[in-house]
């Protein structure tokens, strides 16, 4: 296939033009399930049980009209401020990153077949010429901008009856507060029920451990202020969050709390992944855009 393109989201359903590829270091529990571990031990993706396999993800802007009707949050990449001393976060709207399995291209004969606020500034489209999508030097410059706080590398993907988990964490940058050093990086989780069951999730149980030796536990009912249904015609739901630890690495593991439509309950495992930094990277303004 070639790069841009217009597609539809299998899963979600809205429509979107690819931006340019990542190639993801893809860690699925599923192929690699000979051995039950124990929820207190995960095995980190470095295990030498868990190989991870190279598989291709896009980085996509999604069209606003669909944005209403998603079942995931439209503001989901985000970025530090630029200035050292603040915690502001900054969000990009319609930014999504997609696996390879999930993209459906197609064409389009509307001279303006995506409405985003950047789709002009990084694209020609002409329905008349092949490809009929071109894209600008200004999709480029901003890509090189902003790579380094856009860069998906891993993915992490487990399944617990029929319920398919899939994290993946976005490092995001360190920041001085009270001469502590604090890491911060982003998650983006994405639930998919597999089976014809209607699913609701109720509650979240996080492990959080750093570097520096110290473990969290984080509970709460749902997720993101939500407690999503799961159902044969919305099977899937995807948010995102953020984890800060005063160390440059971690992980961080989990379940979350499900119940079925004939009220049985059960815990579906949140794949472990490590949270690592990239020293010396620190965010710039580049990231406002």
């Amino acid at each position: 296939m070639y790069f841009p393109m217009l597609f539809l989201h299998k899963v979600f359903g809205y429509r979107g033009v690819v931006l340019f590829p990542w190639l993801a270091r893809l860690y699925d529990r599923d192929i690699t399930k000979c051995t039950v571990t124990s929820p207190e031990k995960p095995e980190i993706h470095g295990s030498k049980e868990l190989k991870g396999r190279t598989h291709p993800y896009y980085q996509v802007l999604v069209d606003a009209r669909d944005c209403p009707h998603i079942r995931a949050q439209t503001e989901a990449v985000t970025f530090l401020a630029s200035h050292a001393d603040s915690q502001a976060l900054y969000a990009i709207p319609g930014l999504d990153y997609v696996g390879h399995e999930d993209v459906l291209p197609y064409t389009s004969s509307d001279s303006l077949p995506i409405r985003h606020d950047l789709f002009q500034r990084f694209f020609t489209h002409n329905p008349e010429k092949v490809p009929p999508l071109m894209a600008q030097e200004t999709l480029q410059a901003w890509q090189e901008k902003n790579h380094q706080w856009l860069e998906l590398s891993d993915v992490h993907r487990e399944t617990t009856e029929q319920l398919r988990v899939t994290a993946i964490p976005f490092y995001m940058g360190v920041r001085e507060t009270q001469n502590t050093s604090l890491y911060w990086w982003r998650y983006c989780i994405r639930l998919e029920n597999l089976s014809s069951e209607t699913l609701q999730l109720r509650e979240r149980n996080w492990r959080i451990f750093s570097l520096a030796g110290t473990m969290e536990t984080v509970r709460g009912r749902g997720v993101v202020g939500r407690e999503p249904i799961l159902s044969k015609e919305q099977p899937a739901f995807q948010y995102s969050s953020h984890v800060s630890l005063q160390a440059p690495s971690g992980h961080m593991w989990g379940t979350f709390r499900i119940e079925r439509e004939d009220g049985y309950f059960f815990d579906c495992r949140i794949p472990p992944f490590s949270l690592e930094s990239r020293k010396g990277s620190r965010p710039g303004s580049e990231t406002q855009e």
